[in-house]
């Protein structure tokens, strides 16, 4: 194996374990925000407006060619939902973190992600292969929320002390 057949087999592996490490922050800043600006719909509104501003810019340093967007229109209509899926996670994450924590919010959100991508990949939906379930797949399924009951411990929440200073 080349060192450049390598690298373009990692490189996925890494940025899609980068997106992960920077969840835990994205969700403590988008609740810290919300605290600072009075609701956690603030919160989630300016995480969404810097998120805009980000790909602006790099669409226009990056000079990436206008879409096509006829050819967006006559795709399915599930094409679009993205943005509203995004919308309830920032949204999500500014107002249950203070509740649940940062660890506890993302075990739930990594709960919900593989429940729902084997519900995906079992009936093929929105253009997947079909993957259908079986025994090793549950089995999969039964630690993870094993691991969200031992993460989240007694679901009770206490103050951390960065709770308590930023609500003085």
């Amino acid at each position: 194996m080349t060192y450049k057949t390598l690298l373009l087999a990692i490189l996925p592996v890494m940025m899609a374990l980068l997106a992960g490490f920077v969840l835990p922050y994205q969700a403590a800043s988008n609740a810290a925000v919300g605290r600072a600006l009075g609701h956690w719909l603030w919160g989630a509104f300016t995480s969404l407006t810097v998120s805009s501003v980000v790909v602006i810019t790099a669409l226009l340093i990056l000079r990436v060619p206008m879409p096509d967007l006829g050819k967006a229109l006559q795709g399915p209509w599930w094409l679009w939902i993205g943005g509203v899926l995004g919308a309830l996670y920032v949204a999500g994450a500014a107002a249950l973190t203070p509740k649940l924590g940062t660890a506890g919010f993302l075990v739930l959100v990594v709960a919900g992600q593989i429940l729902t991508s084997v519900i995906v990949d079992h009936f093929g939906l929105m253009g997947v292969a079909s993957k259908p379930v079986n025994l090793a797949r549950v089995a999969g399924v039964l630690l993870i929320l094993g691991g969200v009951l031992l993460v989240q411990g007694g679901w009770t929440s206490t103050p951390s002390s960065g709770q308590a200073v930023a609500e003085r």
